[in-house]
């Protein structure tokens, strides 16, 4: 129900937006304004993103937790997205989320609301005693009629 709110109300304030500031500064400024944006923030997304991933590759060669670079690479993303997409209420929230303390307070949230287990290779309590062995021994016979070939023989044929 939230995302439907989203799709709603997001393109209304757009709209909205739209109208007011073109009104105030015209059609051309206006598009010019969102384009100068849409670069900006490839730009932004490129060296914010190239830094991350930096941070990314540093946290897993020094075994340290990477939560937080790879959620960073995440807000970077969705933040280039959000100004690639024309309007001024997703640039403002695509800005915001380039500054560091926003994404800073972001993930805090997102980190109290969300629960996370970690498990190391080779962690285990032991072998599981409950194992069944359902190993059945038997003999059996290959029952194939025998065909006549169709064909000269080949490694991909059984002769």
């Amino acid at each position: 129900m939230r995302l439907l709110l989203l799709f709603i109300f997001i393109p209304l304030i757009e709209i909205a937006l739209f109208i007011q500031i073109g009104g105030l500064i015209g059609l051309w400024p206006t598009l010019i304004i969102v384009v100068l944006t849409a670069l900006l923030g490839s730009w932004l997304v490129k060296s914010q993103g190239l830094a991350v991933i930096g941070r990314i590759q540093r946290s897993f060669s020094e075994m340290k937790d990477p939560s937080r670079p790879l959620a960073d690479g995440a807000m970077i993303l969705f933040s280039g997205a959000l100004l690639l997409t024309p309007g001024f209420f997703t640039d403002a929230v695509g800005f915001a989320l380039f500054v560091p303390s926003v994404r800073t307070a972001v993930f805090n949230y997102v980190r109290q609301r969300v629960s996370i287990r970690f498990q190391r290779a080779g962690d285990f309590d032991g072998p599981r005693t409950d194992q069944r062995n359902d190993t059945i021994e038997g003999e059996f016979n290959e029952v194939d009629p025998d065909k006549k070939p169709t064909h000269l023989p080949s490694d991909w044929t059984r002769h």
